[in-house]
């Protein structure tokens, strides 16, 4: 399995670009992928995702990087060498969208299926059998990434976003709540919490 995420200009999938994939493999934890590329010429940013990640808008738009479809190309033939060819991600809605959409724009085909692994609603599922109710706040969904990494014993003390950090977040929770063990290196010193040993 495949556990990604991206990085954009923005929310809108139709309107903003891609600028980094970071990517796990969950059966094997020594093949990674993060790289970076320029967002088109016509897609538009958010200063909001700017301060996201850390990076300015010339950095974002440079003509030096490599182009949406060839970051794509390049991902999607490392997607190739997965056992399991589905993603997983916190809200893969958003995610695998994006890569969909940017697909199908520079006529590429997707290497994975469109049936995707959601910590959101596994950490919410598992919540659920643990305390009785769903997490809801204010008539939605509290399981936010930082609440699933707070469930799963652990949290983000980082400042900026990175694409393949991230995807190792989301890896971790994953192993820890389906699996209910570590699944790397350099997250043990987060205690896997005793009501996930518990099965």
């Amino acid at each position: 399995m495949i556990a990604v995420d991206i990085e954009t200009s923005g929310t809108d999938f139709l309107r903003n670009g891609i600028w980094q994939i970071g990517a796990i493999d969950t059966d094997d934890s020594e093949r990674t992928f993060l790289d970076e590329c320029r967002i088109d010429d016509d897609d538009t940013l958010t200063q909001e995702a700017l301060d996201i990640c850390g990076i300015t808008e010339e950095q974002i738009r440079s003509k030096h990087k490599q182009s949406q479809k060839e970051l794509l190309e390049k991902f999607f033939e490392w997607c190739n060498g997965a056992k399991v060819k589905n993603f997983l991600c916190h809200n893969p809605q958003f995610d695998f969208a994006f890569i969909k959409i940017r697909a199908d724009k520079y006529g590429l085909g997707m290497p994975v299926h469109f049936r995707c692994y959601d910590t959101h609603s596994i950490a919410s599922l598992r919540y659920s059998q643990l305390y009785g109710h769903l997490p809801i706040e204010d008539a939605r969904s509290a399981m936010t990434l930082t609440n699933v990494l707070f469930f799963c014993g652990m949290k983000d003390e980082r400042d900026k976003h990175n694409a393949l950090e991230d995807a190792k977040l989301t890896a971790e929770c994953f192993y820890r709540i389906v699996y209910c063990k570590t699944f790397l290196k350099e997250f043990e010193q987060y205690q896997l919490p005793r009501y996930l040993e518990e099965t």
